[in-house]
């Protein structure tokens, strides 16, 4: 019964990811969802509490993925840029999720989650910089904004170019990583 009930789960927030992603909280359904994870309605309502509830776990499971799977490395903020990028294209879903929270819910109101894994990326570029391994030019949290908004304006979704096929997107991933590149050397002047 426990790994049915796992199973479920599992189900639903993967249905209700791609309904969130493509509709948003306001948009979504919840017949729509159940129907994908050929569960049924009210186990949203079992295991989640309401729909806004189910969209909270939805975008808690992201972060905490991508947080894992995308970890920082303060002195190869290129690289982690290049790791954020490939994980847009492979889970392009995850940013719709994200701009949907942000145009429904507001910046001033994310989630434990994002503000603990944004401090510790911080703290860690800080350490980087005080210990003058990485450009001081701008100041930490900014930098991170920086870096994030590069690697995600490569996304297909938000191209600036409409560069197509895979050279395109080779070509954008370039740009972001050297973009960082060149944002975060040492001022050698």
């Amino acid at each position: 019964m426990v790994r049915d009930a796992e199973d479920t789960r599992r189900r639903l927030l993967e249905a209700a990811a791609t309904e969130f992603a493509e509709r948003g909280i306001a948009g979504a359904r919840v017949d729509r969802i159940a129907a994908a994870a050929m569960a049924n309605k009210a186990l949203i309502y079992s295991y989640f509490g309401n729909k806004e509830d189910l969209f909270d776990a939805v975008f808690h499971a992201l972060v905490v993925d991508t947080v894992e799977d995308v970890p920082i490395d303060p002195d190869d903020l290129p690289g982690y840029a290049a790791r954020l990028f490939d994980r847009i294209q492979q889970q392009p879903y995850a940013l719709r999720l994200a701009l949907w929270y942000s145009l429904e819910r507001g910046s001033a109101t994310m989630p434990a989650a994002v503000v603990a894994a944004d401090e510790q990326k911080v703290a860690a570029i800080a350490a980087a910089q005080r210990a003058g391994r990485i450009s001081d030019r701008f100041p930490p949290g900014e930098l991170l904004a920086l870096v994030t908004g590069l690697s995600v304006l490569g996304s297909p979704d938000l191209a600036l170019t409409h560069t197509a096929g895979p050279d395109g997107l080779a070509a954008r991933r370039r740009t972001v990583v050297e973009s960082v590149r060149i944002l975060t050397a040492k001022d050698t002047t």
